[in-house]
């Protein structure tokens, strides 16, 4: 059996009470309470069962409070998968996007996740799926909303003859 990891010295059991009681997070207050269970002389495995853990994990807990202090008891989130567009890729999608499509050229009258995917994989050769490259448009502040596309050749007079006229209804007597 290894010794016990010693705790730090600057410390004791009421500062580190204080610490939880102050603590916004939930799994922090419940990690300082075990340490502070360790610091009045409580066995290791007890302490752990009042943090809720075991004394393996308790002893991992310990040598962050050591390092990291109590701030060191937080869950620290990974940072996660990093974009697969790189910052100036994103400023020219910004560019695309705002500039609209060329009908010609791109086949479209307006984007399209699908159409902007297609567009990003020959450009930047990245395969982003729809759902991601809708996010990425969200983080670079577009909105999915998007106004009525108009056909390139559109004529405004066929529109104005064909839409329907009501005829005036007449006054009753």
């Amino acid at each position: 059996m290894s010794a016990a990891v010693e705790l730090r010295d600057d410390f004791d059991a009421d500062e580190v009470r204080g610490f939880a009681a102050k603590a916004k997070d939930a799994n922090q207050a419940r990690r300082l309470l075990a340490i502070a269970a360790v610091y009045d002389g409580m066995d290791r495995e007890e302490a752990g069962r009042i943090g809720g853990m075991d004394r393996q994990t308790l002893r991992d807990w310990v040598h962050r409070f050591n390092e990291q202090g109590a701030e060191g008891l937080i869950n620290i989130k990974p940072p996660g998968r990093p974009s697969k567009l790189s910052a100036e890729q994103k400023e020219e999608l910004c560019q695309l996007v705002e500039t609209g499509p060329d009908p010609q050229k791109d086949a479209v009258v307006r984007w399209r996740c699908v159409d902007l995917k297609r567009v990003l994989g020959e450009r930047f050769g990245v395969d982003l799926s729809e759902v991601r490259l809708g996010r990425v448009l969200k983080e670079l502040g577009f909105s999915h909303i998007s106004a009525r596309p108009q056909h390139p050749v559109q004529d405004p007079q066929a529109i104005t003859a064909f839409k329907k006229t009501f005829p005036q209804p007449s006054p009753r007597r």
